[in-house]
């Protein structure tokens, strides 16, 4: 059996959104993605990936078709490690509010602790503002790049990345999409929020 999902011209992240809603939906078979947005393929294979499952990329022109192979009866169950149980979310390029210099020498002091830190987290969630620490001359690039090195999952909101015209400078992790973000935000038992 196979499923069509057809997300072409879809904005993120709904091209995720309606392939997760037909794999918790279809009962076992393949179901195959269209799209014609990059990040969009590479949001999908990375959360196909995180269910354990296996899928297939073929390129038409400008367009993806994602064939997902999915096994009769297979929940969608994201994992959490045990070592490594809680996720920053930053929202801003600096940290505190008042002075932005301060909140400057904040966000280098912060990140260079924990790139040092003995009890890391899984992932850095970069939204906003924040987005700009991830790309080109960042004061943090290189502390990013560390904990990246460590096992650190470091995700940037794509729409923000656009927004400050900073797709195409991205120099540490993936580029991510709302719903994926919301989904992390709610699998981690804590959350620690920059302010």
């Amino acid at each position: 059996m196979e499923k069509i999902v057809d997300a072409r011209g879809m904005a993120c992240p709904q091209p995720l959104m309606h392939t997760k809603k037909a794999l918790e939906e279809f009962d076992g078979g393949d179901i195959v993605t269209m799209v014609d947005d990059e990040t969009a393929k590479e949001n999908i294979l990375r959360f196909v990936k995180s269910q354990n499952l296996e899928a297939e990329v073929e390129q038409r022109a400008n367009e993806y078709y994602i064939r997902i192979h999915k096994p009769e009866f297979t929940g969608l169950q994201p994992q959490v490690t045990v070592e490594r149980d809680y996720i920053i979310f930053c929202g801003s390029e600096t940290i505190g509010r008042g002075s932005e210099e301060l909140g400057a020498i904040l966000a280098r002091s912060f990140f260079y602790t924990l790139s040092e830190a003995d009890k890391l987290p899984a992932q850095v969630i970069f939204v906003n503002s924040g987005v700009k620490l991830a790309c080109e001359n960042s004061p943090v690039l290189q502390y990013l790049i560390d904990l990246e090195k460590k096992g650190v999952q470091v995700l940037a909101c794509g729409t923000c990345l656009d927004y400050y015209g900073l797709k195409d400078k991205l120099c540490v992790g993936t580029v991510s999409n709302m719903y994926t973000i919301l989904e992390q935000l709610t699998l981690y038992p804590r959350v620690v929020t920059l302010p």
